[in-house]
């Protein structure tokens, strides 16, 4: 596991909360749990004590700045420097869709052990990695892992 200095990751987050104060201004408000309230105007910053990331499918997730702790973030976060480089466009893309990150919001909540953590990320290819929903026979959706879609 890559292990980064508070004062470093400081810097980074900083660096990409005004990149991303300067983003796009019409997405849908979309919060960790990815509930969408319609009557919410969309903000283009975070409120206070939070931060927002981007999924590659475009989902928006305000969460709150003591995940930046989380090493499951740590390496997500250098996973999308490596994938996408420092946010252009003034948001932060993180390699993974909505139910991928439903899932790792999760796991920080319930302080998911180091194990889980670890093999959670191995499993992450730098490619992306993503849930795709695929129908059976009986046209029910069942969740499947598929690398680099």
């Amino acid at each position: 596991m890559v292990e980064i200095s508070p004062k470093k990751l400081l810097k980074m987050v900083r660096k990409w909360q005004m990149n991303a104060a300067t983003g796009r201004k019409r997405i849908s408000y979309v919060t960790a749990d990815s509930t969408v309230d319609p009557r919410m105007s969309p903000k283009p910053v975070a409120d206070k004590g939070h931060f927002i990331v981007y999924t590659v499918d475009g989902r928006r997730f305000m969460l709150p700045l003591s995940y930046l702790s989380s090493p499951m973030f740590i390496d997500l976060f250098k996973m999308s420097e490596d994938a996408f480089g420092l946010p252009g466009n003034g948001h932060i893309t993180l390699p993974c869709d909505a139910l991928l990150m439903e899932y790792i919001v999760s796991l920080v909540r319930m302080g998911a052990s180091e194990n889980v953590v670890e093999a959670l990320l191995v499993s992450i290819d730098i490619d992306r990695c993503c849930f795709a929903s695929i129908p059976d026979h009986q046209h029910s959706n069942k969740q499947i892992l598929l690398h680099g879609c």
